[in-house]
């Protein structure tokens, strides 16, 4: 199968570090394992740095090339900003539709809401299916007060591009209810969630130092909205247990930055001395031994689309704790890989915790299951599978409609 990934914001040239980029790693391993399954596969990115080479290679073969010629004062930055993408989709489509007629894919699979625009605008007329994923929707995101509300253009345009598109890919089953709200026909929704990478994420492998407190992690920004400060009032009622929070600027430009001079004095305040300690940053190769080390991992997002993180703990044999919301529905087994908890409750969250902590067989039980999860559910192979199984349906239905 020859398959166009559409992905105006993608910078998968840029060999930089990427672990805080959850969706460009998302991309980069569908495309890979999408190849290493045999199928022709080409990322379409918009020319947004003329510091990037024109086109390449991913693994597994999988070729990504730079359309049109480099936009006027764009940056990396501009990937991450919808307002300056959604100016910017007239000047890709134009290349993307001559790409598509000269390459003639069997499907087109758009990533995020600007691609989904270019993508239906140049396969009009050419016969070929289109797949939309959003990885997020506006409407969540401001149902659950994400720090950088979407904006009119996105609000207006989302449900139109769901129901243009032949099949809309949804990562959780609370996506799924989204978009049946927003008009897009149920017939044409399929779940498929976040895939893992069960190679780098496992229970075997390095383990990062410990000394012999009972281990929580949490991997957050500094953001207000992290839900950072709920875990660290809940430490109080978890004697004895120390935090490490993972994220953020590097460790040095952290000691400058004034959210975490406000989270050091809120411990302070707290009474939790040298129980929490912040790394910063934390580099690719030192996220699994870092997982590992924990005996929990504790969710602090108010909202995450896929629940990466917490299924990248799971993949490590470490128990999740987290809020019971959005993909953590799905993503955590409330009893069986880990707990699910109200958001914005320390009190319940300490209680939880301390249960768990105090039962090490439950927690052994917990750390199996867990990683059984997200190897039989949330493999890569699996989500490039049930993807491909997503393009021949709906392709086929496409063909057949035409």
């Amino acid at each position: 199968m020859k398959i166009a990934l559409v992905a105006q914001h993608a910078t998968l040239l840029d060999r930089r570090d990427t672990q805080s980029d959850p969706e460009r790693t998302r991309l980069a391993e569908l495309a890979s394992r999408l190849a290493g399954s045999g199928h022709e596969v080409t990322v379409y990115a918009q020319n947004l740095d003329p510091g990037l080479p024109g086109h390449g290679k991913l693994g597994a073969g999988a070729r990504v090339e730079h359309l049109g010629s480099p936009v006027a004062g764009a940056s990396r930055a501009s990937a991450g900003d919808d307002s300056e993408l959604l100016a910017r989709v007239p000047a890709f489509t134009g290349p993307l539709r001559d790409r598509l007629s000269e390459a003639r894919p069997d499907v087109v699979h758009a990533l995020r809401w600007t691609s989904g625009l270019a993508a239906l605008a140049a396969s009009r007329g050419l016969g070929i299916p289109v797949v939309q994923s959003f990885q997020s929707l506006g409407i969540t995101e401001r149902r659950h007060h994400a720090l950088k509300l979407a904006g009119p253009e996105r609000m207006r345009l989302e449900p139109a591009i769901g129901r243009s598109a032949s099949a809309v890919l949804a990562g959780s089953t609370d996506e799924e209810s989204d978009l049946t709200r927003l008009g897009v026909p149920r017939r044409s929704i399929r779940v498929v969630p976040c895939g893992i990478d069960t190679g780098e994420f496992a229970p075997e492998g390095p383990v990062a130092s410990r000394n012999g407190r009972p281990r929580l992690v949490t991997v957050a920004g500094l953001e207000e909205a992290s839900g950072l400060d709920t875990l660290m009032r809940a430490m109080v009622k978890i004697p004895g247990a120390e935090l490490i929070v993972a994220g953020g600027p590097s460790r040095d430009e952290l000691r400058r930055h004034p959210e975490h001079a406000r989270r050091c004095a809120l411990a302070h305040s707290l009474g939790l001395g040298g129980r929490v300690l912040f790394t910063g940053r934390v580099a690719a190769r030192g996220l699994p031994p870092l997982l590992r080390s924990a005996d929990l991992f504790v969710s602090t997002a108010d909202y995450e689309p896929s629940a990466m993180l917490s299924l990248r703990a799971m993949a490590c044999g470490t128990p999740v704790v987290a809020p019971a919301v959005g993909s953590q529905l799905d993503a955590v087994v409330d009893g069986t890989t880990g707990i699910l908890v109200p958001p914005g409750r320390p009190a319940q969250l300490a209680h939880r915790i301390r249960q768990l902590l105090a039962h090490p067989m439950m927690l052994e039980a917990f750390s199996a299951a867990a990683a059984d999860r997200v190897r039989s559910r949330y493999s890569w192979d699996r989500i490039a599978h049930e993807t491909i199984a997503v393009y021949e349906a709906f392709g086929a239905t496409a063909k057949a409609a035409a």
